[in-house]
């Protein structure tokens, strides 16, 4: 879809939104200001008969739905109200959901910017928001039904698992404010929010078989039901792909459990399992001259990763009285990331070939970390009433241990299949990492009038993080603790039932991550007065629907990013080096917008009937990212894209519904020196050129048991890359991958 086509759908939003009567209720999520107690209904007489089970009912909504609705006010222990919320109903987009394309999943929510490397060697894609490193979406906060996904929140926050699109019910969003309810992190929490299983219900079996191109096969199954007191859910994914570049096949099973006992109306106990495991073929990076002449190519068949990841957690719910509610997890994680490859010193452009001294190629790198974590998170809701309102109260606690260890520079085989072992010497560095986390955090929800409801909220954090152990390199490892509180607030006016206004203003902060403690080099080192960066984010926005046929959020945000860590080269009697220290504050700002309309809708019924449904939608995000101080100051951030825009049309009439979605990235920078031209033949810096990627999906519903489903990824073929690295997978241009086609069919019984 062209930009005048853009253009020319905004306006349209805007005028129908002018033009239309208001609704009473919306058709995702609860609607902004809606108060339960309002609606309640008093019966007049009494029912003498004794209670009796009745038969389950399900009810069928038309479709299409709007696919991105808004958090209620309140939710599972977390104040949602006078915050930037978005909900995807994943029954109700029509995505490549088998193979996890997170530009058509999660492309609706505006602004979201994709690292897409996952055909390159990372075993998922990365996501960030407002101009901040989308890397194994290292700045935001992602969970799997409330629980931590990272490795480790608070030194090693890289997404190496995220749960397989197919499982999930729907994926909520909460952007900067999330900082006091979550964590600390500056982009927010993603929270993926697995299906379950029904009370009183039949075993139930859902299976999705798909194939593709570049060897893709891609086999879903899954149970749920529910008796007596228990209900039960699970599923078994896995994928292979022989890859659409030379050496960069790759295997993945994933698995998950979760049984939940209703012990009574007031204590409910649930236990879920996790597993996850892989072994991706690492293509490399190409140099940028490389990548013009073909980006399909490769020149390293020896790389391996492979990233097992065990995750457990305990829920406990107890309802205390009707008007307070405990909830608590405890989660542990047991994981592990195991790589093998030819040391990329010399980058990119450097072949892998034979050694003729030996007549074998040379040694490879072996490398291990594993990564132990115990968490607890626990969370009191309480309802109190206060100048004849109802008031929310929610407070919490968490409290987390994890520990890390961490070997490099193991002399590993002269082969090229997957292989861990050490030969003929030991590791270069073995180090061991660890943290210790405590917070406390509250907030109130005190609704002001019927319409007006303010959230002041706080939380402070103590962590406290350690290393030891030894490196190639002299190093000094000190002990950092860090303990201060974080404070914010939110405001929301409802302006009818249906739209509302929010604002809300809340502080954020990055922990020194493990890689700021330790060198790794004889010319790097860590400035021993390195500083946590800390900063704020700022909403303001107008959100909701009209008339049924539109569904709107528009906002601006401001995020202030004081003493971002990186690295820069110093100077002195020793010589030059370079320094991993507080390199300078950064401002993020922008506009975010969101449009679903549903144009038949404003025709008599039996027209649009006989048309069908289509919905219209368009998600816009304008992002200046700045450094404002420092040596870079003036520079644009990198990985900071200005313009993120994605649009498209669903179009359903009877069992077929399809989608056709635009992606457009505007240019960034692959480092803080914006360099537009590389800097060297490795690839690693350098102007990361803008592109538009169309995609294209289909499903149809051929009985109410069986689907069959089809796309084309990256219809037009386009050549593009999302990222620049330095290192792993790398080093150099991670390509995007080129047009494939898949098909599936789906059945449920």
């Amino acid at each position: 879809m062209s930009r005048s086509h853009h253009a020319i759908l905004l306006g349209l939003c805007v005028a129908v939104l002018a033009t239309l009567p208001s609704v009473s209720v919306a058709q995702v999520g609860t609607a902004p200001g809606h108060n339960k107690a309002d609606s309640t209904i008093t019966p007049k007489s009494k029912l003498n008969a004794p209670p009796r089970q009745m038969a389950p009912v399900v009810v069928a909504a038309s479709l299409p739905l709007h696919v991105i609705g808004h958090l209620p006010s309140v939710g599972d222990g977390v104040i949602y109200s006078g915050k930037k919320t978005e909900m995807i109903v994943m029954d109700s987009l029509i995505a490549n959901v088998g193979q996890d394309v997170e530009r058509q999943i999660l492309g609706r929510i505006p602004g979201a910017n994709f690292s897409e490397t996952q055909g390159a060697g990372f075993p998922s894609n990365g996501i960030g928001f407002r101009g901040l490193d989308p890397t194994q979406s290292v700045e935001v906060n992602t969970r799997q039904n409330g629980v931590n996904l990272a490795a480790d929140l608070y030194g090693y926050p890289e997404t190496y698992y995220t749960p397989p699109s197919e499982a999930l019910e729907r994926i909520e969003v909460v952007r900067g404010a999330a900082s006091l309810a979550f964590g600390p992190q500056f982009g927010g929490v993603i929270n993926y929010v697995t299906r379950r299983g029904t009370a009183n219900s039949p075993l139930a079996f859902v299976s999705a078989q798909s194939g593709g191109s570049f060897g893709l096969i891609n086999s879903f199954n899954s149970i749920a039901g529910g008796t007596g007191a228990w209900t039960y859910y699970g599923f078994l994914h896995a994928r292979t792909q022989d890859g659409w570049r030379p050496n960069s096949d790759f295997r993945q099973v994933s698995g998950y459990a979760s049984a939940t006992f209703r012990a009574s109306d007031q204590l409910t106990i649930g236990l879920e399992y996790t597993n996850a495991w892989n072994r991706i073929h690492m293509a490399g990076g190409l140099s940028d001259e490389a990548n013009a002449i073909n980006p399909g190519q490769s020149f390293r068949a020896r790389n391996w990763l492979a990233s097992p990841w065990n995750i457990a957690a305990l829920r406990i719910s107890y309802r205390m009285n009707p008007a307070a509610k405990l909830e608590t997890t405890v989660a542990f994680q047991s994981s592990d990331r195991h790589l093998v490859w030819r040391s990329e010193g010399g980058g990119a452009a450097e072949p892998d070939g034979i050694d003729p001294a030996t007549g074998r190629y040379v040694p490879r790198e072996v490398e291990r970390e594993t990564f132990q974590n115990t968490t607890l998170e626990s969370r009191l809701r309480v309802e109190y009433s206060l100048f004849q309102k109802s008031q929310t109260l929610a407070l919490g606690v968490r409290a987390g241990v994890n520990r890390m260890r961490r070997f490099e520079g193991g002399p590993g085989s002269t082969g090229s299949d997957f292989d861990m072992k050490l030969y003929g010497g030991t590791w270069e560095r073995a180090l061991r990492f660890g943290s210790v986390n405590a917070a406390l955090f509250a907030e109130n929800l005190i609704r002001v009038t019927d319409r007006l409801s303010v959230t002041p909220g706080i939380r402070f954090e103590y962590l406290r993080s350690i290393a030891d152990g030894y490196t190639e390199v002299d190093s000094k490892f000190v002990p950092r603790t860090f303990a201060y509180p974080l404070a914010g607030v939110g405001v929301e006016y409802s302006i009818t039932s249906s739209t509302a206004v929010y604002g809300n203003i809340s502080q954020a902060y990055r922990p020194i991550l493990y890689g700021s403690l330790t060198p790794f080099g004889s010319t790097l080192r860590v400035d021993e007065q390195l500083r946590t960066a800390r900063g704020y984010n700022l909403d303001l926005g107008w959100r909701g629907t009209a008339g049924g046929v539109l569904k709107f959020d528009v906002g601006a945000f401001y995020l202030s990013y004081h003493d971002r860590i990186g690295t820069k080269t110093v100077d002195d009697a020793t010589g030059s080096f370079l320094e991993t220290s507080n390199i300078g504050n950064s401002r993020h700002w922008g506009v975010e917008t969101y449009f679903e309309l549903d144009p038949l809708a404003l025709f008599a019924p039996s027209i649009a009937t006989s048309l069908g449904s289509v919905d219209l939608f368009s998600s816009l995000a304008y992002v200046n990212a700045q450094y404002v101080t420092g040596e870079f100051a003036g520079n644009r951030v990198e990985q900071a894209p200005r313009i993120v825009d994605r649009t498209g049309v669903t179009y359903s009439r009877g069992p077929v519904r399809m989608t056709l979605q635009s992606s457009f990235t505007s240019r960034s920078f692959g480092d803080a020196n914006n360099n537009v031209l590389p800097s060297s033949d490795n690839g690693a810096s350098g102007l990361v050129p803008g592109y538009t990627i169309l995609d294209w999906s289909t499903r149809v519903r051929v009985t109410p048991r069986y689907t069959l489903s089809a796309g084309v990824n990256n219809l037009a073929n386009a050549r593009y890359f999302t990222k620049r690295t330095a290192e792993y997978p790398g080093p150099g241009i991670l390509p995007g991958i080129a047009r494939s086609f898949y098909a599936g069919v789906g059945a449920r019984f």
